[in-house]
């Protein structure tokens, strides 16, 4: 059985379509796709039915902004209610800061001299409710300013870099407490990858799971090295948590992170459904279903 619990659409920042997401996701023989965009649940409904169709495993998510100690932490969060309200009204300020500020990162670039609209960037973001960092990069590609988006992150966008701006995210346990008050599962994604190793630590990973109920976290991902995943699925069997692996996927946004290049054993795919089936039940909240033929 081949899981997959961490992929994007152009409801976020990736560049397919859910159904052909979803259809992707059947060609490259997987049996269970997470639909997890970034702050929203907009694809939700559109994934269930094209998995329906293709007759696939489909399991409703989200991929939270979060900071701890001003490094960008990132938590999933797996069959939450994205109605409750107070997710739901954070999930919104973040949108709205992602979007906000686009004339600030545009007017940065220009002042380096990279030739950039806000139009041009807004043109990139077609059926997203928020524009972000990798839509800018998107614009640069289309503008013949760089060749790629990971191009456009090293010399323009990253943290650090002359078009780097800053948006409002929640502290991870808050986030955390959040899901698990909406009936989710919480999991932090690649927890030493990308920056978050320096925050992410054994210790920290435990503050999160002792005081804040963290459920998992993923190790089995590009970003990790063979030596760090076996390091973390340490950590998380010490901590009695279970893991994931995933690919990320970003449609033709992000190279080398394919359907299926990183997967999660059923064993603790089912450990993350019971999780989900005890969080619901303690929370009283209207959760979605995972749809699982």
């Amino acid at each position: 059985m081949r899981i997959d619990l961490h992929t994007h659409s152009n409801r976020s920042d990736g560049t397919d379509p859910v159904p052909v997401l979803m259809t992707h996701a059947r060609e490259a023989g997987l049996d269970v796709i997470a639909l997890t965009d970034h702050d929203t649940a907009d694809g939700w409904v559109e994934a269930r039915q094209a998995a329906e169709e293709l007759g696939i495993g489909f399991v409703p998510g989200l991929e939270i902004s979060c900071k701890l100690n001003g490094i960008s932490v990132h938590l999933l969060a797996y069959l939450p209610d994205p109605s409750y309200p107070p997710l739901a009204k954070d999930l919104q300020v973040i949108r709205d800061g992602r979007t906000d500020r686009i004339p600030t990162i545009v007017a940065r670039l220009n002042s380096i001299g990279v030739p950039l609209t806000v139009e041009e960037v807004l043109a990139q973001a077609t059926g997203t409710p928020s524009v972000g960092r990798p839509h800018v990069a998107d614009a640069l590609v289309a503008n013949g300013t760089v060749a790629n988006r990971t191009e456009a992150f090293d010399r323009y966008l990253a943290d650090g870099r002359a078009g780097h701006v800053p948006h409002y995210a929640l502290e991870p346990g808050h986030a955390i407490d959040l899901v698990r008050e909406a009936g989710g599962v919480p999991v932090i994604a690649h927890p030493w990858g990308r920056s978050s190793y320096k925050v992410m630590t054994e210790e920290n990973l435990a503050h999160l799971v002792k005081d804040h109920g963290l459920a998992g976290i993923e190790i089995d991902h590009q970003d990790h090295s063979p030596e760090s995943r076996t390091a973390l699925r340490a950590i998380a069997n010490s901590l009695g948590i279970f893991y994931t692996g995933s690919s990320d996927h970003h449609g033709a946004g992000k190279i080398d992170h394919d359907l299926g290049v990183n997967t999660t054993e059923p064993e603790q795919f089912e450990r993350l459904l019971e999780t989900a089936k005890n969080n619901a039940a303690a929370s009283g909240a209207q959760v979605p279903e995972a749809y699982l033929p």
